[in-house]
């Protein structure tokens, strides 16, 4: 349900409906699914998200993230998880650098950062409603 209404939502925000999509299509591609890069799409999604609130899209997804707060409440821990998320992807076997060694990311990795990831941005979404934020 949040991935669909993710991709519904972002209809108009070209980079985030791209990045989505690519997640999700490299995660359910049944004879070779590439979990590594459907993960990498997803939190590029939410980077792309976070750019386009923050009018920035030359920034990282923590500087966004401080820019966001300015414009709207958004809890620490919530913040922290999400930067923990983006180092994650930036740190673990190579997701979103170099390949170090062979990938053990698997089913259940890409899931969660899909479905956590396209939560995210329905959050943000809806906050930056309230907020009264313009895309």
């Amino acid at each position: 349900m949040e991935i669909e209404e993710a991709l519904e939502a972002t209809k108009l925000l070209k980079p985030v409906l791209y990045h989505l999509k690519s997640a999700l299509d490299l995660f359910a591609d049944r004879k070779s699914p590439d979990y590594r890069n459907s993960i990498k799409e997803s939190i590029s999604a939410v980077e792309a998200i976070c750019n386009l609130i923050a009018k920035d899209t030359k920034t990282t997804l923590g500087q966004a993230l401080k820019e966001i707060e300015k414009k709207m409440t958004l809890h620490p821990a919530l913040k922290k998880a999400f930067d923990s998320l983006y180092g994650y992807t930036s740190n673990a076997e190579g997701i979103r650098h170099a390949l170090l060694d062979e990938p053990t990311l698997d089913f259940e990795d890409a899931k969660f950062m899909l479905v956590s990831c396209s939560g995210f941005i329905n959050y943000l979404l809806a906050k930056s409603s309230k907020a009264g934020i313009k895309f």
